[in-house]
């Protein structure tokens, strides 16, 4: 009779550590990045259940508004237009538009498994964004006037959020399907950066308290980590197409 060898707990932790391959960078920087940016979300959400955020938060709202005319952020007179334009790309359309864009590109290029890959990604992080805006139902923010219409809860921030979900997962991925180092570096800065702009043209507008947007990025951080951490297993087994293109024939 057959018997069933178990490896000792050692043994059978350092497998599932090669099969996850954390013997690499990849894997084991995108996992931790889903703890730091995981634990600073739980962190700052209960820092701001018990109200130890709220003199921060008023203080940086203040300091972007004209002393003698909270209804009138500081800056020149184009800031608040062009806080509105940049703050479009967080907004639904604006996700749902660029990761159309990004898919179709995938799609054309024979990257059918990662269009549908961006398409789960994106979506689910649309989902768990509702999801935590009803289960803790922040109040907007109404010490200054809002610079546009809202119809959401406060927290977490769902443009800054969606932002790093959306423009991090694709600038990851398509990275990693870049030849070239440059190529990289500019695809990645780009998804930085404008999910960085987002977050400042919500408080800016007056719609979202500072620990909002924090929370938005640090969630959307996380679930951007997971999914790279997920992408990386995937192309190891192809499920999704591998990180370079094919070579020209």
């Amino acid at each position: 009779m057959n018997r069933l060898v178990r490896l000792p707990l050692p043994s059978q932790a350092t497998a599932l550590w090669r099969r996850l391959r954390l013997n690499e960078l990849g894997p084991l920087v995108s996992l931790a990045a889903v703890s730091l940016f995981g634990f600073g979300f739980f962190s700052l959400a209960g820092q701001v259940a018990e109200g130890d955020t709220k003199g921060l938060d008023e203080k940086l709202l203040l300091a972007l508004r004209r002393p003698g005319d909270l209804a009138q952020p500081i800056g020149p007179s184009w800031l608040p237009e062009t806080m509105r334009d940049i703050t479009a790309f967080g907004s639904v359309f604006g996700i749902v538009y660029v990761t159309a864009c990004v898919v179709l590109y995938l799609v054309l290029t024979a990257r059918r498994r990662a269009a549908l890959f961006v398409i789960v990604a994106v979506g689910g992080g649309e989902i768990l964004s509702t999801v935590l805006k009803l289960f803790y139902r922040r109040p907007r923010p109404d010490l200054v006037p809002h610079g546009m219409e809202t119809f959401t809860a406060s927290f977490p921030s769902g443009h800054a959020m969606l932002s790093a979900i959306a423009y991090l997962t694709m600038a990851i991925l398509l990275a990693r399907i870049s030849r070239g180092r440059r190529v990289k570096a500019f695809v990645m800065t780009l998804g930085v950066v404008t999910t960085l702009l987002v977050g400042i043209s919500r408080i800016y507008l007056g719609v979202h308290w500072p620990s909002d947007v924090l929370a938005g990025w640090c969630v959307g951080a996380a679930w951007a980590s997971l999914c790279w951490f997920v992408a990386l297993q995937l192309q190891r087994s192809h499920v999704v197409e591998a990180p370079d293109p094919p070579p020209p024939a």
